[in-house]
């Protein structure tokens, strides 16, 4: 673990502390987002609550687990993928330098942002953690209310801009790694989602996959735009166990067995229906296992093979 050793080592007090707002991506080149961020002056007061969220969130992490399409991390673990398998370079590109056509001008630059990078630099080395905004930062949050503050005991109307800075982190960039501690919001931000989307498609295309099916459309509605199943379907590809005939002729021999109520034509090939394309992303996956020690059948997030000597 010693990207996580190396987190906990950098020196977060004595860094130099800058923040950059950015809005949805303005584009891709060559499939890849385009990330143009802007930098904010902050106060003293703004630097130190930032370098406090940074550590909180740093310390509470103990553990390191493998990114995979269907991984979990709990409060205190992150997820950790290589950098270079994401578009994080392309985010740190953007951050490069503090120039002054890129700082915040006016409050327009910081509406409608969708998320914020502190950036801590300290000795060469760079520390960078990603947090989606609140919704206080949109135009439309901005406009439909008035924030109140308490002043010698009475209610007054304050106006001016107000932006929330919250006390949770969504990823670090650490040197060549990632580590994720909100999965659904590094995915949104660094745009997994589109990813596993292009994923699927590339996986419909794959004649090995198609010929599997009568008709495709049923599961292709499935899994539509959710992305719990266009995970699903990465990892479907990703392990790709119906490339393997003798994976696929025991799932038609033996689904019965382990609760699964899949349909064949004459010829094999699978017949999804509404009610059983669940089942069928299941089988896929190799998620339905048997427990030789209860004898029970279980569905598994993540199957792993164990090796016994």
């Amino acid at each position: 673990m010693a990207v996580l050793d190396d987190l906990k080592a950098f020196d977060v007090d004595a860094a130099f502390v800058s923040l950059w707002i950015f809005k949805s991506s303005s584009g891709a080149k060559g499939g890849h987002p385009t990330f143009r961020g802007h930098w904010v002056e902050t106060t003293d007061a703004v630097d130190v609550a930032l370098k406090e969220t940074v550590k909180a969130e740093r310390n509470r992490l103990e553990e390191l687990i493998e990114y995979d399409l269907l991984a979990e991390n709990n409060e205190s673990s992150a997820l950790r993928i290589g950098r270079d398998e994401t578009h994080a370079g392309l985010l740190v590109d953007a951050v490069a330098a503090e120039t002054e056509n890129r700082r915040v001008q006016n409050v327009k630059h910081l509406l409608n942002s969708t998320f914020y990078l502190i950036k801590l630099t300290h000795n060469g080395e760079v520390l960078y953690a990603v947090r989606r905004t609140p919704p206080g930062w949109k135009t439309k949050r901005a406009i439909s209310v008035r924030t109140l503050v308490l002043a010698e005991s009475r209610l007054d109307i304050d106006d001016s801009p107000r932006f929330d800075i919250e006390k949770n982190i969504d990823f670090f960039i650490c040197g060549e790694e990632v580590l994720i501690l909100h999965k659904g919001h590094f995915e949104s931000t660094l745009q997994y989602k589109q990813a596993h989307s292009e994923d699927f498609l590339a996986l419909q295309k794959e004649p090995e996959f198609a010929d599997l099916f009568v008709d495709l459309t049923p599961l292709v509605q499935h899994v539509g735009s959710n992305k719990i199943q266009l995970r699903r379907m990465c990892s479907v590809h990703q392990k790709a166990h119906y490339r393997d005939t003798d994976f696929m002729a025991r799932v038609r021999d033996h689904h019965t067995e382990y609760g699964l109520t899949l349909q064949f034509n004459n010829e094999g090939r699978i017949i999804v229906t509404p009610d059983t394309g669940a089942q069928v992303i299941t089988a896929l996956l190799d998620h339905r296992l048997a427990s030789g020690f209860s004898k029970r059948v279980y569905d598994v997030p993540s199957a792993t093979p164990v090796n016994v000597t």
